[in-house]
């Protein structure tokens, strides 16, 4: 992904366009994605909150992205490697001829938008069930323009220091999209502190139909947030979609693995969450490793992550619906194992230890991925923490008993008869009583 250029004689290339048309289509198809997924894992006293906190985060980000999100990300670098300025705060000067390589600038913008959606959309898992609605409304354009913008600019943007002075790789969103998600997601949960009944009480998804059609639509969406990330219909386009689609099925067979042997037992929800772990960490190296590399890459991303959600327990952070474990675990492996697995024949220079790169492009891999889980964690945590200390990030203690859906968003995801000493939800009666009384205690 290279800087925006605008070129008076240039011309998009009708081919390369459509496919980034359709590949922007199908990464925001993933956020709606990802709130199923985020959804059926939940209980039913918070399906519509964690499904609002998704789609609410399409809305926020983009009007962050338009005013000048883009321009820091991608515009030409003011900072020493750091952050770019704001000529196209905005999107000044960029007009439908304005072409980025074969693509109008305004497609390849759009197209890092989305990836910038999902980003935020995927921090709510790891507070799912007791964040304040209104304090995640102030989190997202503050987080997505102080820790994704400077972190997207950095692994992609001209000049940014991890692409072009440290030389790290990272072909669709390991550092920006995955890595980041996760360490910010570990920070929030220590800022909210766990859910009530955490250790104790089973805290079960609700539909797990929902987590597999979530899982499904994810998948799907997959494939324009790897192979679009080419931006252009071309043959590292095809790599890349095959290495997507081979990880993702060693990373849900590596999972299953571990879950009958650990447990006995293969789960939907492990098949679910071994494939997503598996197209995380394919993220960063789809354009980087060969077939093999990323068979390999998606069946290590599946056994050690699914070891990883449990780590919850034992150090006691509440990461709801497993951010850290998966997101943060599976880019960290996925970026890493680039400096493995690279080929020449993929990054057309750069190999790694098992190619004769040596430790070389490892180190950098290195050097990378504590750097940005390092920003993004004391960044999301300071954010949080003002948040929390301004205005509460924390719902209340009733609140949380009773299930944000009925507390916030006066709905409930399912019909369960009539509430509230016979008065209809939504009626004057119903709308009188205390909450408490509206609903029963749900699991």
């Amino acid at each position: 992904m290279e800087t925006t250029v605008t070129l008076a004689a240039a011309q998009a290339d009708t081919g390369d366009t459509a496919w980034l048309l359709a590949a922007t289509a199908l990464v925001l198809l993933m956020t709606p994605g990802l709130a199923l997924f985020y959804g059926g894992m939940v209980r039913t006293k918070s399906v519509l909150n964690m499904l609002m906190m998704s789609f609410v985060s399409i809305a926020l980000v983009t009007i962050v992205w338009l005013a000048c999100g883009y321009s820091l990300a991608f515009g030409d670098d003011i900072a020493g490697g750091l952050i770019g300025g704001l000529d196209h705060a905005g999107m000044a000067g960029l007009g439908p001829d304005s072409v980025q390589g074969t693509v109008p600038t305004l497609l390849f913008a759009t197209f890092q938008l989305t990836f910038a959606i999902i980003t935020a959309a995927l921090i709510s898992g790891a507070i799912a069930d007791r964040a304040k609605f209104g304090a995640w409304l102030v989190f997202v354009p503050l987080w997505a323009l102080l820790v994704y913008v400077p972190v997207a600019h950095w692994t992609w943007g001209p000049g940014g220091w991890i692409l072009e002075r440290l030389g790290a790789l990272d072909f669709a969103g390991g550092l920006p999209v995955e890595i980041t998600s996760g360490a910010s997601g570990l920070a929030l949960a220590l800022v909210l502190g766990p859910r009530l009944g955490f250790k104790k009480d089973a805290m079960r998804p609700h539909n797990l139909p929902m987590v597999m059609l979530g899982a499904g639509l994810l998948w799907f969406g997959w494939f324009g947030f790897n192979a679009g990330s080419a931006l252009g219909a071309n043959g590292l386009a095809a790599a890349a979609f095959l290495n997507t689609l081979a990880a993702g099925c060693t990373g849900l067979l590596g999972w299953l693995f571990v879950e009958q042997k650990r447990d006995g037992h293969p789960t939907t929800l492990g098949a679910a969450s071994g494939a997503v772990a598996g197209l995380v960490a394919i993220t960063p190296s789809c354009g980087s490793v060969s077939l093999l590399g990323a068979l390999v890459v998606g069946l290590a991303a599946g056994v050690v992550c699914s070891y990883a959600v449990g780590w919850k327990f034992r150090f006691n952070y509440d990461d709801s619906l497993d951010v850290v474990g998966v997101h943060l675990v599976g880019g960290i492996i996925g970026t890493l194992l680039i400096g493995v697995f690279a080929t020449a024949t993929m990054t057309g220079g750069a190999e790694g230890l098992l190619y004769g790169g040596g430790l070389t492009q490892l180190g950098k891999q290195a050097v990378a991925v504590v750097a940005v889980a390092a920003y993004a964690f004391l960044v999301t945590y300071g954010i949080g923490k003002v948040i929390d200390k301004v205005l509460g990030f924390r719902a209340s203690e009733e609140q949380e008993h009773t299930g944000l859906d009925l507390t916030v968003h006066a709905e409930t995801a399912y019909d369960h008869g009539v509430l509230g000493h016979g008065a209809p939800v939504g009626s004057s009666l119903s709308s009188s009583l205390p909450a408490a009384q509206k609903v029963k205690k749900q699991a």
